[in-house]
């Protein structure tokens, strides 16, 4: 396997990401859905231009100036993700009834990766990837759905709403791809979050607005909002800054098709937190859908043998 350090970059934003979920879920205990957000995300970006203030030298945290001819790129990534993928998600689980059902539809942004990245980047897709996907995919569905019981799924509503989740998601990932190479990753990932705020913060101010201060009763002896405060702090700092940028170097390193490939790992990592430290029990089908997840990964790094001929 080759390019180790992109390999470690993927793992360590995957298994950031796969503790979001917990924290979101606790967050949400306390706080409205799109204050959460802004709460989450208008700090990520303050951080990001303090980090990339201090590192004015070109590295993999310094800040560039955007030129304008670039802006549409942005404005692109932007809006998808995280403004539309997050807004299309949570319409996903309300239309859903089975959670289950929404999680495996979510999961799926590694099948479509080939699509996209073969039609806008003409990036090369070999047998492995695909066979790899496959795999990791079979093993997300194992996951996913042993020892669930409710399959019912709700509003019809919610499957297209899943796919075009997913799909806002790659085509995020196809802007890091073709975001040239003079802005570093920090620069993408600020750029991009700064442009998703201008969509989140109107429709917060709407929806939730002031009145959620005056409805709410947060006070620092409540421990459930400390707790929240908690979490969005850990959604901040490792999951909106330091995840999204290892992901951003990662993918520019090896591709669309084989970073978010790692995106099937994710529920495999939840799935053990839950174990290690919420007790929940994983039976052997979980845990075959863990090693075919990891086993695919293996196969859709492999790289295929250029013939001489």
């Amino acid at each position: 396997m080759k390019k180790p350090l992109p390999i470690i970059a993927l793992l360590v934003s995957m298994i950031i990401w796969s503790v979001s979920g917990i924290a979101i879920k606790h967050a949400l205990a306390v706080l409205p859905p799109f204050t959460m957000i802004v709460m989450r995300f208008v700090p990520s970006v303050l951080l990001m231009l303090i980090i990339g203030l201090v590192r004015r030298k070109h590295s993999l945290f310094c800040l560039q100036k955007m030129e304008l001819k670039d802006l549409p790129l942005f404005l692109i990534a932007g809006f998808c993700q995280p403004f539309l993928y997050y807004l299309l998600e949570t319409y996903a689980y309300d239309a859903l009834n089975s959670p289950t059902i929404a999680e495996t539809l979510l999961s799926t942004s590694p099948l479509l990766s080939p699509i996209f990245a073969a039609v806008l980047l003409r990036e090369r897709v070999t047998k492995y990837n695909i066979l790899g996907i496959l795999i990791s995919t079979a093993g997300v569905f194992a996951l996913t759905l042993a020892g669930s019981t409710n399959y019912s799924i709700g509003s019809y509503w919610g499957i297209p709403l899943a796919f075009a989740a997913v799909s806002a998601a790659v085509i995020d990932s196809i802007m890091m791809r073709k975001a040239p190479l003079k802005y570093s990753s920090l620069s993408f990932v600020f750029y991009t979050q700064l442009v998703s705020l201008c969509f989140f913060i109107p429709i917060w101010f709407v929806k939730e607005g002031p009145q959620v201060f005056d409805n709410a009763q947060w006070t620092l002896d409540n421990g459930q909002f400390v707790t929240a405060l908690w979490c969005v702090g850990y959604l901040t700092v490792f999951a909106s800054v330091i995840a999204f940028i290892l992901f951003c170097y990662a993918l520019r390193q090896i591709g669309v098709t084989q970073a978010n490939a790692f995106n099937n790992i994710r529920p495999a990592f939840t799935a053990l937190w839950m174990f290690l430290f919420f007790s929940e029990h994983l039976p052997l089908a979980k845990w075959i859908g863990m090693g075919l997840i990891i086993f695919g990964l293996f196969v859709c790094q492999k790289h295929e043998k250029v013939s001489d001929s």
